[in-house]
């Protein structure tokens, strides 16, 4: 589900001048998107010994999860959530984000009680060799989210999918 490179280290909380609305740091606790009928809970995920962002467990269909060590979703910066688009069972809960267009919102609750809306820039799939580390996961001024999940065919050798979906998106 995680591209096939690694994520860079968290990056820094004062990298660039911030541009735009932003956020104090906040864990966050539910990803709503209404067009797709995502209504999920987070939890925490790291960076596993291959130097990849760790998949959410796959026993939760309905589960995504957020790159804890870096920006949370509202801060200024590059916040990365992740989600399976299916298991070996049943779909899971990004397996309608390619309906997303740019326009569309969606929302992060947040344990403080905010909720960040986002809305779309971009959808765009890239293979997994090809996956453009630095401008999925660059730091940015504004506050900005990734929601990246498996896309492509799925080579049953390699035991997964060979593309990535990556949505774009701002805090509006």
């Amino acid at each position: 589900m995680p591209p096939a490179r690694a994520v860079p280290p968290a990056p820094s909380r004062s990298a660039a001048p911030v541009t735009g609305k932003v956020l104090p740091r906040a864990k966050p606790t539910r990803l709503r998107i209404a067009k797709i009928a995502v209504d999920a809970p987070f939890t925490d995920l790291g960076i596993g010994a291959s130097g990849q962002l760790d998949a959410p467990p796959a026993d939760d269909v309905n589960l995504v999860g957020w790159h804890a060590a870096g920006i949370s979703p509202g801060e200024a910066g590059t916040a990365l959530i992740a989600g399976h688009v299916d298991t070996a069972t049943a779909p899971a809960v990004f397996a309608g984000l390619s309906e997303l267009e740019k326009g569309d919102t969606f929302a992060v609750e947040r344990a403080d009680g905010r909720t960040a809306s986002f809305v779309v820039d971009a959808v765009e799939t890239f293979e997994k060799d090809e996956f453009p580390d630095r401008r999925v996961y660059a730091d940015t001024s504004r506050a900005e989210v990734r929601l990246i999940t498996c896309a492509g065919d799925y080579d049953h050798s390699a035991k997964d999918y060979t593309e990535n979906l990556v949505v774009f998106a701002h805090l509006l």
